[in-house]
């Protein structure tokens, strides 16, 4: 008996877009090409998540989805930043699997099927590790920094040198639904909600056009919100540190006495010692609230339960609809 055609499995690239007019058409176009000889296996569709773009980025998608029936066009309202636009783009898609990918052409489009590849052999997630970047040398010297720093004090094993790009399953992506913290490290959150893990090695590639979005400030806030998120180390540090400083102090007392009792003629008043002394402690205590600050903030701002983001508008590549374009808060 002739077998029945098995159906295609759906993969959805999810793409977060901030200011990348120069970059949207080229990666589209690329990521067709890339994808082209696994259509008869597979029904590939494109989430492209606008994050308050400044640029033209809005109208080049819009063009997109005019032009390929497989691309979905997310407009937010402004810009939420780039971990909730992806989070946008995961509750929204509708496949078998997800692959987030950045829009600047660093993550190398060819790498997907190397991801695809790995998820067919039944790994859950499957995430792209850095090899290589070509970055500068301050760039690779602070990543590094932070994947060591974060992986010795999160509660989650984080892999190093990995980002947002990878490939997770239907049932992660489900179960990724349900966490709803505003300081969002997905990369975190991925590792933390386990199942079958997997890397692929890839060399990174330079950025197409445009500037990056995460300078050095968003990128301290980013590194904040991955050890904040995962570890509470930096309390128990606090702890710690006191211990410390009541010791020293408690050494000095003991060094003081015995200047004072076995050599009285060495004993030189003055105030540098006391002076300094209170400056240490004064800016212990000041580092140690604002930790503490830190923790309470993000407390803060979960209590008040607002939604992650929100959603101007829904475009599809069929023709529009009353339900296409519409707003929607999440």
């Amino acid at each position: 008996m002739p077998t029945e055609p098995t159906e295609r499995r759906r993969v959805a690239f999810i793409f977060p877009i901030y200011d990348e007019e120069g970059n949207v058409d080229l990666l589209h176009k690329t990521v067709d090409q890339v994808t082209a000889p696994l259509a008869g296996r597979y029904e590939f569709s494109f989430v492209y998540v606008d994050d308050g773009s400044r640029d033209d980025s809005l109208a080049r998608l819009t063009e997109l989805g005019e032009r390929d029936p497989r691309v979905t066009v997310v407009e937010l309202s402004r810009n939420f930043g780039h971990q909730m636009a992806v989070t946008a783009g995961l509750d929204l898609v509708d496949a078998d699997a997800a692959i987030i990918m950045d829009s600047d052409l660093q993550d190398p489009p060819r790498v997907a099927l190397e991801l695809i590849e790995k998820w067919e052999q039944g790994y859950d997630v499957v995430y792209a590790q850095r090899r290589s970047r070509r970055d500068s040398a301050f760039k690779r010297f602070t990543a590094s920094a932070f994947y060591w720093f974060l992986r010795k004090m999160a509660a989650v094993d984080i892999p190093k040198n990995t980002g947002d790009f990878r490939l997770i399953d239907r049932k992660v992506v489900d179960e990724l639904r349900k966490y709803r913290e505003r300081d969002r490290f997905l990369r975190g959150l991925v590792s933390y909600v386990g199942f079958k893990q997997t890397a692929v090695l890839f060399d990174r590639d330079q950025r197409h056009s445009g500037a990056t979005g995460y300078p050095l400030t968003k990128m301290l806030r980013f590194a904040a919100d991955g050890i904040l998120g995962f570890s509470t180390t930096p309390l128990r540090m606090i702890t710690r540190m006191g211990y410390l400083i009541s010791m020293l102090s408690f050494l000095g007392v003991l060094y003081v006495v015995g200047v004072k009792l076995f050599a009285p003629e060495t004993a030189v008043p003055g105030w540098a010692f006391i002076t300094i002394a209170m400056f240490f402690l004064g800016g212990i205590q000041i580092i140690m609230l604002g930790v503490l600050g830190s923790y309470i903030g993000r407390t803060y701002s979960q209590v008040q339960n607002r939604p992650l983001y929100t959603v101007s508008s829904v475009r599809t590549g069929v023709p529009e609809s009353a339900d296409d374009r519409r707003s929607a808060t999440r």
